[in-house]
């Protein structure tokens, strides 16, 4: 079965990336540090979903896991995408309180899929890439580059659908 996805409309697609407008969408979110950041961030969102919260009600799995620098430290934020049968007054509470939800409002963006493994080095590839790819082209990133993972751990290294994502200002602006 499919996992639900935030909803876009592609604007345009160059050679290596795409422009998307995403729709508003919530986020359960956590900053993690320091050795197993990967395992203990997914472990404390998987926890909220699966009834770790005030009415310990279960929630069905989303893709993708999101990731990015944190805002106020070296530490990394992960987020796990909503269902959008939810609005920010009908999800439950956490019980953990490091655990934030959060609206992420319509923003455009420039993505490029990639398979492969969640090595610090693959990543900062095709992040280098997109980055490259925009200035070239003269678009102007807007924010932090986001890690967004579609699978889980046990789907071969092969098949995985990663992608990296920026916030863009857009139309471009034209020579």
């Amino acid at each position: 079965m499919a996992l639900e996805e935030p909803k876009y409309a592609v604007l345009a697609e160059a050679a290596r990336y795409e422009v998307r407008d995403y729709e508003p969408y919530l986020v359960a979110e956590v900053d993690v540090r320091g050795q197993s950041a990967d395992s203990r961030g997914f472990r404390s969102l998987a926890g909220y979903i699966f009834g770790d919260n005030e009415s310990s009600e279960k929630m069905q799995m989303t893709a993708p896991v999101e990731s990015r620098a944190a805002d106020d430290s070296d530490g990394i934020t992960y987020a796990f995408v909503m269902e959008s049968k939810y609005a920010m007054d009908t999800l439950p509470a956490p019980n953990n309180e490091e655990i934030r939800i959060r609206e992420k409002p319509r923003r455009i963006v420039a993505v490029v899929r990639f398979s492969g493994r969640w090595t610090e080095a693959n990543v900062n590839r095709h992040k280098q890439q997109l980055l490259a790819d925009l200035a070239a082209d003269g678009v102007e990133p807007l924010g932090a580059v986001e890690l967004a993972r579609y699978n889980s751990p046990f789907t071969p290294w092969f098949l995985r659908r990663n992608e990296v994502i920026v916030p863009v200002s857009w139309p471009a602006p034209t020579p």
